[in-house]
């Protein structure tokens, strides 16, 4: 089911450009809907459309679990060449995708209410805000069920179709936005609606994707397997680690924002910007890092530890390419960008007095995102919540100690050495959380904690 050849540095590439490219996809949804909505009269329409995805984007990201774990252990089975397992990992993940969908459906109100409220806004882009969301949450089980066929198809190298489907989910979005927006007059709810039915669109070529592709293993299971004990506490196991990370990364983000806020406006808007600089970069290096879960994982699940570091070697050749680049185009036109994000000149000033920390960022954190892709193909995700935890705890108590002595300066210094802890902190776990578990007896080809 899997080849056995060497990692190549062509191998690599050829996994991380389809998910470069899907990734760069995702930003295309929102500027869609922003361009649709800023052409209705007023701006609260606009602003409310900002608020809705921001807010969506926040509940969504939280549940990022159901694609990472799922890469993890399905691309150990795709290495020890289980389809079966693999099955049941899907049927797994889409059943507890499917259970936290509706019950966001069912909880839409106090959740939809709650979350603008914390967001704030001004009453008319609030109103708005809801909505839009109260059309696009239809989408909430589509959405989460596509982070586990995502999951499946980057745990089987599938890169290419995982690509297409993005690109399917855009084109129906577009047209579905046109179509309820300027043929129903549906306006801001529209908009909502457009991209649950995207999401639905491509929720539905994954499940056929889904059964063609495993239709002798789907007649043939026992679906009561889907239940099993120690499979089910594997699974809450490595999706509660990774839901504790994830929810370290955005409490992290969040007072960051923080603490940027209490210095004025001017200069949140300014860390805004900058902290674009580091969207763009991650969209690009998160290619390297996907690659190296999958193929990571396959060689966990071979208990290959020879092919392990040579996929840890490559991806961590090509992350650097990548984190160079960005760095030289920071450092060159970093002002000519801040440009094209702002015409304000006190936030444009303000974003390229700190501009040498977005141009610092890609070389400090590159090694933070391959570690991590390769903790979560190896199902590590004990370590990688820990070794959070403490980044994060450091960076509370730096920020709160460079803030008062360096001002912003020290808040960016404090954000970069997170994330070089991160790093760091990956890499000497590695020996043994990953190489000492493949030297175990053969077994499940799945290992956490």
């Amino acid at each position: 089911m899997t080849s056995a050849h060497p990692i190549s540095y062509r191998k690599v590439l050829y996994l991380a450009v389809p998910i470069i490219l899907a990734n760069l996809t995702q930003p295309l949804m929102s500027a869609v809907d922003t361009a649709v909505a800023g052409h209705l009269p007023g701006a609260h329409h606009l602003a409310g459309v900002a608020l809705g995805s921001l807010f969506f984007n926040l509940l969504f990201w939280v549940f990022g679990f159901l694609r990472m774990g799922t890469t993890g252990v399905v691309a150990q089975y795709f290495g020890a060449g289980k389809a079966e397992s693999i099955v049941l990992t899907v049927g797994r993940g889409v059943l507890l995708a499917v259970a936290i969908g509706l019950l966001i459906l069912l909880l839409q109100r106090p959740l939809i209410n709650g979350g603008l409220a914390l967001l704030g806004a001004s009453n008319e882009a609030a109103e708005q805000a809801r909505l839009y969301a109260y059309g696009r949450v239809w989408s909430a089980p589509f959405t989460l069920t596509n982070y586990v066929i995502l999951g499946w198809l980057l745990g089987c190298q599938r890169v290419r179709i995982a690509l297409a489907i993005q690109i399917l989910i855009n084109i129906v979005n577009l047209a579905a936005v046109l179509a309820f927006v300027y043929g129903l007059d549906w306006g801001v709810s529209g908009i909502g609606r457009a991209t649950a039915l995207a999401d639905f669109s491509g929720m539905a070529v994954g499940a056929v994707l889904l059964w063609r592709s495993y239709r002798p293993q789907l007649d043939a299971i026992r679906w009561i397997e889907i239940f099993e004990p120690t499979a089910l506490r594997r699974l809450v196991q490595i999706n509660g680690h990774i839901f504790i990370r994830t929810a370290c990364l955005l409490a992290t983000f969040a007072w960051f924002t923080h603490l940027g806020a209490r210095q004025g406006d001017a200069l949140l808007a300014a860390n805004a910007i900058l902290m674009n600089f580091l969207s763009f970069t991650s969209y690009g290096l998160d290619g390297f890092a996907h690659a190296a879960e999958t193929l990571a994982g396959a060689a966990v699940g071979r208990r290959n530890a020879r092919q392990l570091a040579r996929v840890i070697r490559v991806c961590m050749v090509w992350g650097l390419i990548g984190s160079v680049m960005y760095t030289l185009v920071y450092s060159s036109a970093g002002t000519q960008l801040i440009g094209l994000l702002t015409d304000q000149p006190e936030i444009a000033s303000l974003a390229r007095l700190y501009l040498v920390w977005a141009v610092l960022a890609p070389l400090v954190s590159m090694p933070a995102y391959l570690y991590d892709g390769v903790f979560i193909g190896a199902t590590r995700t004990k370590p990688l919540m820990l070794i959070m935890l403490g980044c994060s705890a450091a960076f509370l108590a730096l920020s709160l100690a460079l803030l008062p002595l360096l001002g912003n300066h020290g808040l960016w210094l404090s954000f970069l050495i997170f994330n070089g802890l991160r790093g760091a902190g990956l890499k000497l776990a590695l020996g043994p959380s990953i190489y000492r578990q493949m030297e175990e007896p053969s077994g499940s080809p799945v290992h956490t904690g």
